[in-house]
């Protein structure tokens, strides 16, 4: 830096002694003495370097020396700036060179498209300018269909792009359709596998088991007997295992889909079909179609109410009728797309059980067990499941199954909940349906069936549950047919 100082201060100094500027010093006769000493007289001005100049020298050569390192310190920083680029530049070109040659191809014919359009637009601009100049007056039929060829070209390239993209689309389209239909394909092939591994039928009653392993395909029994008008409703068999008792009971609701005012008893399953030999009683206080028929009574919600009441089947007479501690009603915490199901009924081999929510559950689903005979609640469970948000529930061997809709012709039993352990686990078996709705679901332990109200409509579906003796091989497809994963554990509380 002192060097530098130096070189400067030289330089500032050079004018003073170079030909041409003024001369502050000059060359003066002399004479040697007799010790061959020179001696001459030089006359300095007072003025020869100011202080004040040199000050102003010494000045001016520290900015220069400051604006140096500066620009030196810029340089440097640029200097790993372009380092740190060079290295993100080596970086892409790796990244480009390991992609697919498919990849680049697509994006050069990407790239060109754009490119010729470009240029298709910069041809129109120049006829466009030259037809306004109004010097080419001879040429301006050449030029008219020049410009007329030049946006027919326009055109067809932005069709063939527009076609590129619908075929891109209906391409994605395709996929879509193949990857549902081979899920489906693995789904059936799945239920094959497991059926011919599921072991001997179970008897009646019977829950030696580890749980629901399919649902058949629906069979549609016949239209209700008080119409299609009547769309809400339930329907099916004494729920009591080990009952020897023939009957079928049919409960359509009024057509606001909310007044349980009428059901019919059938002696068999050829009189419900025939609609003969039947009993038609009324009743006049219940509410939505959570319904059941358990060891020969009427289960059903008070209308209007948070009570729960029985009937007797023989005489039609309410035998009982008492409050559900904490259950909601009057539609706050129906299933979604069935309203007025805020108490939901069900009967299976452990007892019977009734389903639904409270404020304090915040709307998740609240299973009890009732005593069949006082309706007093003998134990109660608490699930993470927001009522609401299922389509329906039903009752099995004492695991609750909760379904929820996929689509208008689908189902999906996703969530099982364990009474006798606690334990919340995560299912997908598949439940087609001939309408839209469920609104009354109702399991049979003496045929292992379901007897589901759909939109008006008596249907069935077998059930397939994996027996003890055999064990389901892992399917090799990427989803499993039932995914056991366990949750938490939920305690039972005494209510």
């Amino acid at each position: 830096m002192l060097l530098v100082l130096a070189l400067f201060t030289s330089l500032l100094l050079l004018p003073l002694v170079l030909p041409g500027q003024p001369q502050l010093v000059k060359s003066m006769p002399g004479f040697l003495d007799e010790d061959s000493t020179c001696h001459c007289v030089v006359h300095l001005p007072n003025n020869l370097i100011p202080l004040q100049q040199l000050e102003k020298l010494q000045s001016t050569a520290q900015e220069l020396v400051d604006k140096y390192a500066q620009k030196l310190s810029k340089v440097s920083e640029y200097a790993c700036m372009t380092e740190k680029q060079n290295n993100q530049v080596r970086e892409m070109t790796h990244k480009l060179q390991s992609s697919s040659s498919s990849a680049l191809s697509s994006s050069y014919e990407d790239l060109a498209f754009n490119l010729l359009y470009l240029e298709l637009e910069k041809a129109q601009q120049l006829v466009t300018q030259l037809k306004a100049k109004g010097e080419v007056h001879r040429s301006a039929p050449l030029l008219d269909q020049l410009q007329g060829q030049v946006a027919n070209a326009s055109f067809t390239l932005k069709l063939l792009g527009d076609s590129d993209q619908r075929r891109f689309g209906a391409l994605l389209q395709e996929v879509d359709v193949l990857e549902s239909q081979l899920r489906e394909c693995e789904r059936h092939r799945e239920q094959e596998l497991a059926s011919s591994y599921s072991g001997p039928p179970l008897l009646p009653g019977s829950c030696a088991h580890r749980g629901l392993q399919k649902v058949s395909r629906p069979l549609v029994v016949q239209l209700n007997w008080r119409g299609f008008s009547h769309k809400a409703g339930a329907w099916g068999r004494d729920s009591a295992p080990n009952l020897n008792s023939s009957y079928y009971w049919v409960a359509p609701l009024s057509t606001d889909g909310r007044y349980f005012d009428f059901y019919r008893l059938y002696k068999s399953y050829n009189d419900l079909v025939l609609l003969k030999n039947y009993k038609e009683w009324k009743i006049g206080y219940g509410d939505g179609s959570g319904n059941t028929v358990y060891k020969n009574f009427m289960y059903f919600n008070y209308y209007g109410t948070g009570d729960v009441a029985k009937v007797d089947l023989s005489s039609n007479a309410l035998v009982l009728r008492r409050p559900l501690p904490g259950a909601t009603y009057n539609n706050r915490f129906s299933y979604a797309g069935v309203p007025w199901k805020d108490i939901d009924f069900s009967g299976d081999e452990k007892g019977l059980w009734v389903l639904y929510a409270t404020e304090e559950s915040k709307g998740n689903l609240v299973v009890s067990r009732l005593n069949a005979s006082t309706l007093e609640v003998e134990k109660t469970w608490r699930t993470n499941q927001y009522k609401p948000a299922l389509s329906g529930a039903f009752m099995a061997c004492g695991v609750l199954y909760a379904l929820r809709s996929l689509s208008t012709r689908q189902e999906e039993i996703f969530y099982a909940f364990d009474t006798t352990t606690g334990q919340e686990r995560r299912l997908s078996i598949l439940l087609d349906k001939m309408l839209e709705k469920l609104q009354g679901i109702n399991y049979c332990p003496s045929d292992h069936k379901l007897y589901v109200y759909n939109d008006g409509y008596l249907i069935t579906y077998d059930l397939t549950f994996l027996t003890l003796k055999y064990r389901l091989p892992r399917p090799s497809a990427k989803t499993p047919f039932e995914m056991r994963v366990p949750l938490k554990s939920v305690k039972p509380s005494k209510s």
